[in-house]
C-alpha cells in the first residue's frame, strides 16, 4: 500500500456576515482559491515528478465551524501546509487555521472595495499572538475588484510558499536510514535522532554495515535485476588510473566490481524496499525501511577489508542508473547525516542531484600563479575553493546534460535524455580505490565538472547551545583550463571527481567579502552543491523549520520568512531570524 501523498489546502476566508455581505463575496473569494490551485498545480512538482496536489475547502470559511469543517477534511486529506485567501474583511481569530502542525500562509488581495489587506494584517497579528507562525502574500500594485488575475510578485510568493510546505511534507513520517554509525570521529555521523524527530519529522533508524554482507552472502536481491546492472556496469563503467603501487589482481577486481554492484542494488532495497524480494520469500527485507535519506559510514570498519561506499554512493545519488533516469536518492559519504540534511532539502526544493564533497581547499589567485606560473581569469579570478572527495560524487556534476541551448546544466531527474546519461557516463572512469585509504578496494567516480554552472552550496550543522544552523553561498562552478586544472588536481588525488567553485561575492557581508572568508566561515569539513540559485527556498524552507541561517549571500529583498520574524528586529534581520527561530522552537515539539 503507498502512502498518500501530502498536499496544499486552500481556505477560501469570507466576511460571515450573510443579507447582503457574504452573497456578494462567495464567487469572488472561490475564485481566488481556484486561481491559487490552478497555479500550484500548473508549477510544482513532489520529487517523484507529479504535479502537486491540491484541495479547497468544500465551503468559504465565514466562522469557526466552517474552519473546523475545512480542518476535518485537511486531516483526511494529509494536508501539510494552507494557503488561506480573501478579498475581503474576514473575523481573524475564527477564520484562521489553528492546526499546530501545518504550514500556513494568508493571501490578502490588494483592493479598495473591501479591505483584504485589513483582514491580513489582523490575522497576522493573530497568527503572532497564538503562536502560529504565517506567512504574508500582499500584492505590490492595487488591483480592480473584477480582477482575477493572480499578480507575478504574488505567484511568486505563492509558489515559494507551496514549494516549501510540499518539502516539509515529504520529509514528514519518513526516515533517514544510518548504514553502519560513526566514521572516523566526524561529528556529523554522529546522528541526532531528536533533532530528526523534532526539526525535520523524521524517524532516525540504524542498520548495521554487516546486513549488506547477509544479503549479498545469502542472496537477498533481485538477480533478474543484478545480471541487467552487472552487463550495465561492464558497457558503461571503464576502470581508470590506477594509482597503488601494488594494485588488486585483475581477478580481484572483477570480483570487487560484482560486490559493489550487488552492494549498490542492496543499500537501495533497505532504504526503499523491493516487492520482487516477496517472489524470494524475504518478505521483510521487501519492506524496506520507509526512508527519504541514509548514509553509508565505511570507514574505517568496513573499508579496511570490504570494498568502499564510492560507486554505491555515487550511482544512489545519482539521476540515472541502469534502469535509466531514475530520482535521485539522498546517501551521505562517511554517513554525515548532517550534509546528508542539506542534500535532501537541495534534492526535495529543485528535483535535481545533489552533489557531496569535502570544502577541501581554498587557492588564492597568489597561491595559483605561485604553482601554476599564471593567476585565473574570468569568475576564477578573485580565487576558488576546491570541491572533492573519494569519488562518492553523483555523475550529474559532469556538467554534460545539455539544456536547449547546449550549455552544460544539471537536469531535474525526468529530464534526463539517453543522450545525457551517456555524455555523464562518457565523462566518468571508475578508478580503483586508494589503498592508503581502502584497503578492501573499490572505485572512485572520476571526472572533473566541465560546465559552468550556478550552483548553490549548502551545509547543515549542530551547535550546541542554539541547535541547528543552515550556511548558503550561492555561486558558479568553473572551468580552468587544462593545465592549471591537471596541475592543482593532482596535488589532491588525481583519482577522485573535482568541482571548482566560486560563490558570489559582496564586499558589504563578512562572510562574503572575499573567497577566502567564505573558506574560513564554513561550518564543516563537507558541504553539498545543486544546481541553481535556490537560497530563497532554502531559507523560506529554513524557516518554516525554524532553523536560523548563520551564513548567506542573499539580498535582504529576497528574504521570504514568516510574518511575525518582523517582531524579533528588522534592521538585523540575521538576529532575528535567530530570535525568532528560538522563541518558536522546532516545528514538532
Amino acid at each position: 500500500m503507498e502512502l498518500s501523498k501530502c498536499k496544499i489546502g486552500i481556505r477560501p476566508t469570507i466576511d460571515g456576515r450573510w443579507g447582503g455581505i457574504r452573497e456578494g463575496l462567495e464567487e469572488q473569494t472561490m475564485g481566488m482559491a481556484k486561481a491559487a490551485k490552478a497555479l500550484i498545480e500548473a508549477n510544482l512538482t513532489y520529487s517523484d515528478g507529479t504535479p502537486v496536489q491540491v484541495v479547497i475547502a468544500d465551503s468559504t470559511i465565514g466562522g469557526g465551524r466552517e474552519a473546523a469543517l475545512c480542518a476535518d477534511k485537511f486531516g483526511r486529506e494529509n494536508v501539510c501546509g494552507t494557503l488561506s485567501v480573501t478579498p475581503c474583511w474576514c473575523y481573524g481569530s475564527e477564520t484562521m487555521d489553528l492546526d499546530p502542525t501545518t504550514v500556513k500562509a494568508v493571501w490578502g488581495f490588494n483592493g479598495t472595495e473591501r479591505p483584504g489587506a485589513v483582514y491580513l494584517a489582523a490575522v497576522m497579528a493573530a497568527h503572532a499572538q497564538k503562536g502560529l507562525p504565517a506567512f504574508s502574500i500582499y500584492g505590490h500594485d492595487v488591483q480592480d475588484a473584477d480582477d482575477r488575475s493572480i499578480p507575478a510578485d504574488v505567484q511568486e510568493k505563492i509558489l515559494r510558499f507551496a514549494r516549501c510546505a510540499i518539502a516539509v511534507g515529504e520529509m514528514r513520517n519518513k526516515a533517514y536510514v544510518n548504514i553502519g554509525a560513526i566514521a572516523m570521529g566526524i561529528m556529523g555521523s554522529c546522528c541526532d535522532p531528536d533533532f530528526f524527530q523534532k526539526y525535520l519529522g523524521i524517524r532516525a533508524e540504524w542498520v548495521d554495515m554487516s546486513e549488506i554482507i547477509r544479503r549479498v552472502n545469502l542472496e537477498i536481491y533481485d538477480h533478474e535485476e543484478y545480471e541487467r546492472a552487472y552487463a550495465w556496469v561492464k558497457a558503461n563503467c571503464p576502470e581508470g588510473f590506477d594509482k597503488n603501487a601494488k594494485p588488486y589482481s585483475a581477478e580481484d577486481k572483477e570480483k570487487q566490481w560484482q560486490f559493489v554492484t550487488k552492494m549498490t542494488m542492496i543499500i537501495r532495497d533497505i532504504m526503499l524496499g523491493n516487492d520482487k524480494l516477496n517472489a524470494i520469500g524475504r518478505h521483510e527485507e521487501a519492506i524496506g525501511r520507509n526512508a527519504i535519506a541514509g548514509g553509508f559510514q565505511g570507514q574505517r570498519m568496513w573499508t579496511d577489508y570490504m570494498p568502499n561506499g564510492d560507486f554505491a554512493e555515487a550511482i544512489t545519488n545519482s539521476s540515472f542508473n541502469w534502469n535509466g533516469k531514475k530520482e535521485p536518492l539522498v546517501l551521505a559519504t562517511e554517513n554525515d547525516t548532517l550534509n546528508g540534511v542539506a542534500m535532501l532539502f537541495e534534492k526535495l526544493l529543485n528535483h535535481r542531484a545533489s552533489i557531496f564533497a569535502d570544502v577541501r581547499t581554498y587557492w588564492s589567485p597568489e597561491a595559483v600563479e605561485r604553482v601554476v606560473g599564471r593567476k585565473p581569469e574570468g569568475r576564477a579570478a578573485n580565487g576558488f575553493i576546491h570541491l572533492i572527495n573519494s569519488g562518492a560524487a553523483a555523475l550529474d556534476a559532469t556538467g554534460c546534460a545539455k539544456d536547449e541551448n547546449g550549455q552544460g546544466v544539471m537536469k531535474t531527474w525526468w529530464e534526463m535524455t539517453d543522450a545525457d546519461i551517456d555524455a555523464c557516463l562518457k565523462a566518468t572512469d571508475w578508478c580503483p580505490a586508494d589503498l592508503g585509504y581502502f584497503r578492501g578496494g573499490g572505485f572512485s567516480s572520476h571526472f572533473r565538472t566541465h560546465a559552468e554552472m550556478p550552483v548553490t552550496m549548502v551545509r547543515m550543522n549542530l551547535v550546541q547551545g542554539i541547535g541547528p544552523v543552515m550556511q548558503i553561498a550561492e555561486g558558479w562552478t568553473v572551468v580552468l583550463d587544462d593545465e592549471m586544472h591537471k596541475i592543482l588536481d593532482q596535488r589532491t588525488d588525481p583519482t577522485w571527481p573535482t568541482t571548482w567553485f566560486v560563490p558570489r561575492l559582496d564586499e558589504a557581508n563578512p562572510a562574503f567579502k572575499d573567497v577566502y572568508s567564505v573558506m574560513a566561515n564554513w561550518g564543516a569539513n563537507h558541504g553539498t552543491f545543486t544546481y541553481g540559485h535556490i537560497g530563497k527556498d532554502l531559507i523560506t524552507l529554513a524557516s518554516m523549520l525554524r532553523i536560523p541561517v548563520s551564513m548567506h549571500n542573499l539580498s535582504d529583498d529576497d528574504l521570504f520568512r514568516p510574518h511575525s520574524w518582523a517582531a524579533f528586529g528588522t534592521k538585523d534581520l540575521e538576529g532575528a531570524d535567530y530570535r525568532a527561530c528560538a522563541a518558536y522552537g522546532p516545528l514538532y515539539k
